[in-house]
């Protein structure tokens, strides 16, 4: 049972002159008279259990988004409804006009439409279906609770695929779709043409240059099918907030964008979020399916507040490449990199792959660096300037193994990377 407006505003209307006067016993009385009136009014309203309630499936849809869940609300009854339903949603699913005002005939039913924008990743689930059927007095009514199960899969925003037909365009030029010529990149042949001034003499095909009485010399592309696994650091490290959102947006953006490139590429893509175990994976799908399948895979992915262990991500990889490949490892480059094993797997992965570790900068590091107005600001700037320098070092010795090293913004991560891809196409090394 509930009670209405009205039901407070009539008791109001005779309770409130009587406390003014001195009668009470008359104040009490009329209150009491309100809620029997309330009490049958509800006892009058049809009953709850004569409501039906079925929920259509929601689909998934991309972060800052908007998409809408309709539930479906039937008259099981013989008698006219006044209802109020409301279709309950977690915050984060951003659920905007919930609650709706309805009358049903008997037997009639009716589809409620609620607009959701999430503004979280990852599976926003429904809650229940709260149905008040009013008395014919509308001051007071039956309420009923009713289960309906339903989620939405929200995927991550992909903000950073506004790059990627730039770099497509870069991908076109090294793969020689358009008039650039490159000398020299790749490893796979692909025609052969005139010798000019600055060619290095190692291309020069002496076979060909003899059948045709000039020199020849061949021209090479980027091999294409080459196998370009991304490794999602999913521990602690990924849980600190950059910017506006936690580190481990910007690596699954940065994931997306090189996936995307990469598939376009002709390379296969295999994608890992791990820390300790392997939390999602996706590996297999090819063409338009991939991107959807890595998406998919990617929404529910959440930071755990463990330490990575990369001795078993370093088997892991070694597992699953079987030749030579692209292993990227997006994670935090701090101190506790040293002492957790990430050094050591870099070494060893670099014997047998190319391997790329990206982190993202803090942003707010930079403007610590630059305060100098009060004794604090100069603390502040003195410890971001020795973490700084604590990085770099870590950078360089990352270097010295072999590896190539991003380091960008939160915004700025996911075209670095692409970037920094392209550029090991172009010269040849994947």
């Amino acid at each position: 049972m509930y009670i209405t407006g009205w039901t407070a505003l009539l008791a109001a209307l005779g309770a409130v002159p009587a406390f003014w006067s001195s009668g009470r016993t008359f104040a009490w009385l009329w209150i009491i008279g309100v809620l029997i009136l309330a009490a049958v009014d509800a006892w009058l309203a049809p009953r709850a259990t004569a409501v039906g309630i079925r929920r259509t499936p929601v689909g998934a849809v991309r972060l800052t988004e908007s998409t809408s869940a309709t539930v479906e609300v039937a008259n099981l009854g013989t008698r006219r409804m006044r209802l109020t339903v409301r279709d309950a949603w977690q915050p984060s699913a951003g659920a905007s006009q919930s609650r709706h005002r309805i009358r049903l005939a008997a037997g009639e039913s009716a589809r409620l439409t609620t607009e959701l924008t999430p503004t979280r990743r990852g599976d926003r689930r429904a809650d229940k279906v709260t149905v008040r059927l009013q008395g014919p007095l509308r001051l007071a009514g039956r309420q009923r609770s009713i289960d309906a199960v339903g989620h939405l899969r929200v995927l991550p925003e992909f903000a950073s695929r506004r790059h990627l037909p730039s770099r497509l365009a870069r991908l076109r030029e090294i793969d020689g779709q358009t008039a650039v010529q490159l000398k020299g990149a790749g490893s796979e042949f692909d025609s052969l043409r005139e010798y000019v001034i600055g060619d290095d003499v190692r291309t020069i095909d002496w076979r060909a240059s003899a059948r045709r009485a000039d020199v020849q010399v061949r021209t090479y592309r980027p091999e294409r099918d080459r196998r370009v696994l991304t490794v999602v650091d999913t521990s602690r490290t990924s849980a600190a907030r950059v910017g506006d959102a936690p580190r481990l947006d910007a690596s699954i953006e940065a994931t997306l964008l090189l996936s995307a490139l990469a598939s376009r590429a002709g390379d296969r893509v295999q994608v890992t979020a791990f820390d300790r175990v392997e939390r999602a994976r996706a590996a297999g799908a090819t063409g338009p399916a991939m991107m959807p399948a890595l998406a998919d895979a990617l929404a529910t992915v959440e930071p755990a507040l463990v330490e990575p262990d990369w001795p078993a991500l370093a088997r892991l990889i070694q597992g699953r490449l079987s030749q030579r490949a692209l292993v990227v490892i997006l994670t935090a480059i701090d101190v506790a990199a040293v002492d957790s094993g990430l050094l050591d797997t870099v070494r060893a992965l670099s014997r047998s792959h190319v391997v790329m570790v990206a982190a993202v900068e803090d942003p707010d590091e930079a403007a610590m660096l630059a305060g100098r107005e009060d004794v604090h600001e100069v603390y502040g700037a003195a410890a971001a300037a020795r973490a700084s320098l604590e990085r770099s070092g870590i950078a360089m010795r990352l270097r010295q193994m072999g590896a190539e090293v991003v380091q960008a913004s939160p915004d700025g991560l996911a075209p670095a990377v692409a970037d920094r891809y392209l550029a090991l196409k172009a010269t040849g090394r994947l």
